[in-house]
């Protein structure tokens, strides 16, 4: 299921496979930093996704001490993490359109294939509670 998003977020965006493969590890990675309740969801749902996010991070360096990821989920970490999100994503080539378009693309991908709304903005990536919507959505 992993390849298929990829490829999905490849085509959206007309990105080449490895680079949307790398895009999506940044945004996983970068929600899971946050405690987003995101991340997990995308985990569970998604194997392989877990091991993208932690080996983009890695590649990127980011943060893996458990100090450093507490830091990472107060407001001015947070902060930090999406700033840096977003410079990754400018240092493998996308600019503020092809980010805009990036996370729309994963939501219409959880919306088509596990009926999971809410994911396509960077606050619901990022920070935001999506336990109702997610619970809302598995219950329809």
């Amino acid at each position: 299921m992993l390849n298929i998003l990829i490829a999905h977020i490849a085509k959206i965006n007309g990105l080449s496979e490895p680079t949307a493969k790398t895009a999506l590890g940044i945004v996983l990675n970068s929600a899971e930093r946050q405690a987003s309740s995101f991340a997990p969801v995308m985990f569970k749902a998604i194997p392989g996704a877990r091991a993208l996010a932690a080996r983009t991070g890695s590649e990127f360096g980011a943060a893996t001490g458990t100090i450093a990821r507490l830091i990472e989920q107060t407001p001015g970490g947070k902060r930090v993490v999406a700033q840096t999100m977003i410079g990754s994503l400018h240092t493998i080539g996308l600019d503020h359109k092809a980010i805009g378009h990036l996370l729309p693309s994963i939501s219409t991908f959880m919306e088509e294939n596990y009926d999971m709304a809410g994911f396509g903005h960077l606050g619901d990536l990022i920070g935001h509670d999506m336990d109702a919507e997610i619970s809302a959505a598995k219950a329809a």
